[in-house]
């Protein structure tokens, strides 16, 4: 008998892609020179601050964030339609608890806070990872990989903190977006809605573009809005994006 042709020496070629770019996009980020944390990044252009809230609007604009990850737990709830649940869990707790590690960060930036803001956001890259890797490949690949990934978001964070080198917050960071678009391609959805997820990566993608160029967003508005408090409220919106996904979906 002939082998699938979907296998090569007895491997999926699909899941070998997968391995290659995870490992793939780690080698390469690895084999670069370390990133350091440059200390001008604390430094935002809206410094204002309002009701005795200092950075006020880099500070409140971390509230969508909680609005769609409780919204996004209590559809956890009760929606059946979910592969791997404690991913869909981890996620959206994820997201919740953004809202308050960037908020303790904005209110005196530096790189001890940034910290409280960087490990909530590894929670919400893993789980949203696992999550598609369950719907996606296989339901008992989202449960193995989900407290892995998890610590392994944790230790790149603490990486950065104890050696001052970004490259592994970094692949953390956009590996899991990186995959998304490849698990479109190779694998069938199981649920319909699925074009929502390039739109959720396309706001985050945009809100990093804000970031970048925060206090040129910051001068073209007449200092009413900075590109970092815009990214944040773009970000969420990309959160809220995958919510609706899941409450539209259906079956395919």
């Amino acid at each position: 008998m002939k082998p699938s042709p979907q296998h090569i020496f007895g491997i999926n070629w699909r899941h070998a892609l997968l391995l290659v770019m995870v490992f793939g996009s780690l080698a390469i980020m690895l084999s670069m020179q370390p990133i350091k944390q440059n200390p001008d990044y604390h430094d935002f252009a809206d410094h204002g601050a309002r009701l005795g809230i200092p950075n006020f609007f880099d500070v409140i604009s971390n509230i969508p964030f909680l609005l769609v990850g409780i919204a996004g737990l209590r559809f956890c709830r009760s929606s059946l339609l979910m592969s791997y649940r404690p991913a869909w869990i981890t996620f959206f707790a994820g997201v919740a608890i953004i809202s308050a590690g960037s908020a303790w960060y904005h209110l005196n930036p530096n790189n001890d806070t940034l910290v409280w803001d960087r490990l909530p956001m590894t929670i919400a890259f893993m789980g949203l990872l696992a999550a598609l890797l369950a719907e996606y490949v296989d339901v008992r690949l989202g449960r193995l990989l989900l407290v892995p990934a998890i610590l392994t978001g944790f230790s790149s964070v603490i990486y950065w903190h104890w050696y001052d080198d970004l490259r592994f917050y970094v692949w953390v960071q956009f590996m899991p977006l990186l995959i998304v678009p490849i698990l479109m391609v190779l694998f069938r959805p199981r649920y319909s809605h699925q074009w929502l997820l390039p739109v959720a990566l396309a706001c985050y993608m945009l809100s990093k573009l804000l970031e970048t160029y925060d206090r040129e967003v910051f001068v073209y508005t007449q200092s009413h809005f900075s590109g970092h408090t815009l990214k944040h409220l773009l970000a969420a919106l990309g959160c809220y994006v995958v919510l609706m996904m899941l409450k539209m979906r259906k079956p395919v």
